[in-house]
């Protein structure tokens, strides 16, 4: 039998019904009753808590910083380094046919807190499980200024650091009627002999769109 109770201390919070928390633990590879009902209710649940808390924390900010805010706190990249903090990895039930690996892999390990999540809403209220998602999510300040700025800013303030050329954006190709425009845009990074190619409804969104790629290739996100 799994020690509960350390993970209820650690989270915060004391289930009622047990059976509920276990439930929340148990992967399908384990039985036929297992947490995937309860991960559909903890995503939607963390979704509306954390978008209620981005709006009444950042009053001055707009709808599309808002947005990736809230992808930066529920991305499953988030949800695993969470549920790492809390050891959830040590309690999910998993069967016989998954190794000990999959204790550590990623999708299973996020997946778990959100139905964790969904288990203490259905074992208590709302009014609990927006304490814990604030204490798990927002336990430190959110530098918006350093964490959410648009790609091209991010590209051009590395090559800064660096000292090298900024990058050049050009059209490389449009396609469609007037009203209705595909542009492709190449980022051109001198020195570093890397282009990439963004493509959008309009120069802007496919301009950010090659920077995010020349991020990736240059393992900046």
């Amino acid at each position: 039998m799994i020690k509960i109770k350390y993970l209820e201390k650690k989270i915060k919070y004391k289930f009622k019904k047990k059976k509920i928390l276990i439930l929340s633990l148990t992967h399908k590879s384990y039985s036929i009753n297992h947490n995937e009902r309860l991960e559909f209710l903890g995503d939607s649940i963390l979704n509306f808590i954390i978008t209620k808390e981005i709006y009444k924390k950042y009053k001055n900010i707009k709808e599309g910083l808002m947005t990736r805010i809230r992808s930066k706190l529920v991305n499953k990249k988030n949800l695993f380094k969470i549920a790492k903090k809390i050891k959830l990895n040590k309690y999910i039930i998993l069967g016989n046919s998954e190794n000990k690996q999959e204790k550590q892999n990623q999708s299973i390990i996020s997946n778990a807190l959100e139905a964790l999540i969904g288990a203490i809403f259905i074992d208590s209220n709302i009014i609990n499980i927006e304490k814990i998602i604030k204490n798990l999510f927002f336990k430190k300040n959110i530098n918006i200024k350093n964490n959410f700025k648009d790609y091209k800013t991010i590209l051009q303030e590395h090559l800064q650091k660096l000292k090298l050329p900024l990058p050049i954006y050009y059209i490389k190709k449009k396609n469609g009627k007037d009203h209705n425009k595909i542009f492709t845009i190449h980022c051109k990074i001198n020195k570093i002999n890397k282009i990439t190619k963004g493509i959008g409804y309009n120069k802007k969104y496919a301009e950010q769109m090659a920077a995010k790629k020349a991020l990736i290739n240059l393992n900046l996100i």
